[in-house]
């Protein structure tokens, strides 16, 4: 196993308050990253701005990454920071500070507005969705950042909360979804999974479909709820957790689910990657690989990143492998982003990698910072966001 779980038991409970085995953000590489080969671009990525927002996620663990709406970017900061860009030239539009930092590197002052931003932000409507490690959920206007509600949670949100048809769906890190009335956050329902002993640091966040919500979780399932009123619907193994240690029976669903409108495409650590029917959990295919970052699906092609840092393409329909790229191995990548012609990636060492779709070949690459990149990288009209793990945050557009 490449990614390592010798963590610091005390600094983390310090931080969360959660399983002990959720790190403080810390890896130790069993196998060094692979050396980058060089290569002869195929393409020009032009840079069109960069910029920076707070502290970013830091050593929290949480994998911020940027959320947007009517050309502008949000983004968010574990130090209390919350900022509006804009996505086209990366001008701040409006910026709140919602928390002081004091003390040292780790420790926050706690008490009103000492929010540690990282889950979200996410976008809905007039409305910007971003949860924190201390268990709070926010809501807040997009035009200027001011507060219109907020809710306690049950435990730390560090998933991208979820919006549709008057409700909000956040997860926690305690196994629990729960759907809040979006006009003032007050809770409608709760959905419970059981929590294993241990667990990698993650969660997946909630996605909505057609009146419903899946979500992936720290026991190998993925779960359909009905967003109403969180009944649950259907629920699928995709790791088994099996083996002789509670190390060994890791089994965790980190990465975040997409959907095609027909199908949902989810992946377990030591587990499979799987297309799953949306109205019943039916497999209509699986592939035995071990992932926590999740998968990206553009036209026929499903791209998937294992644990080991190869990137996959399977075909969307049949689960054949299309491509496999293993020159990035042990490089602690991103979550894959579809680019038009291009999958883009980033690494532990601030890289970003472009492949072509079709074949997984190299096609350009370049380099935001020397930070890891922990979030999943942002498609918008063309243009790709990239946020590393200090906050610096990077426009790409990949010349098509």
């Amino acid at each position: 196993m490449k990614r390592s779980l010798i963590l610091i038991m005390a600094a983390t409970v310090a931080l969360s308050g959660c399983n002990w085995l959720k790190s403080l953000g810390k890896k130790d590489n069993v196998e060094p990253p692979t050396p980058l080969t060089e290569f002869t671009p195929t393409t020009q990525v032009d840079r069109v701005w960069s910029e920076g927002i707070g502290s970013g996620a830091g050593d929290s663990g949480a994998r911020l990454a940027p959320g947007s709406a009517d050309g502008r970017l949000y983004a968010a900061s574990v130090d209390g920071t919350i900022e509006a860009f804009d996505a086209a030239t990366g001008r701040t539009i409006w910026q709140q500070r919602l928390g002081k930092r004091t003390g040292g590197w780790f420790w926050w002052r706690r008490g009103e507005n000492s929010l540690r931003w990282s889950g979200g932000p996410s976008v809905a409507g007039d409305m910007i969705l971003v949860g924190s490690l201390d268990g709070q959920l926010y809501a807040l206007n997009t035009q200027d950042g001011k507060e219109r509600w907020n809710a306690q949670m049950t435990s730390e949100v560090i998933a991208a909360p979820a919006f549709a048809d008057g409700l909000v769906v956040v997860r926690t890190n305690d196994g629990r979804l729960a759907g809040l009335n979006a006009a003032d956050g007050t809770r409608k329902w709760v959905f419970d999974q059981s929590v294993p002993a241990l667990s990698l640091r993650g969660n997946s966040a909630p996605l909505i479909a057609n009146g419903v919500v899946y979500d992936g979780f720290d026991n190998g399932r993925v779960v359909a709820v009905r967003l109403q009123d969180g009944v649950e619907l259907w629920s699928q193994i995709l790791s088994s957790g099996e083996g002789r240690t509670e190390v060994e029976r890791l089994q965790d669903i980190d990465g975040n689910l997409v959907s095609d409108g027909n199908s949902l495409f989810a992946a377990g650590y030591r587990g499979q990657v799987a297309a799953l029917a949306l109205d019943s959990g039916r497999p209509l295919w699986q592939r035995d690989l071990s992932s926590y970052v999740g998968a990206a699906v553009s036209g026929n092609t499903v791209v998937i990143v294992d644990a080991d840092g190869n990137v996959w393409a399977f075909d969307r329909e049949t689960g054949v492998n299309l491509w496999k790229q293993d020159q990035l191995k042990y490089r602690w990548l991103s979550a894959p982003a579809i680019q038009g012609k291009y999958v883009a990636v980033g690494d532990i060492e601030g890289f970003v990698h472009w492949l072509t779709l079709d074949e997984g070949k190299f096609a350009a690459r370049e380099r935001i910072s020397k930070k890891p990149i922990e979030g999943a990288p942002l498609v918008v009209d063309g243009t790709l966001f990239v946020e590393d793990a200090k906050g610096h945050i990077g426009a790409y557009r990949a010349r098509q």
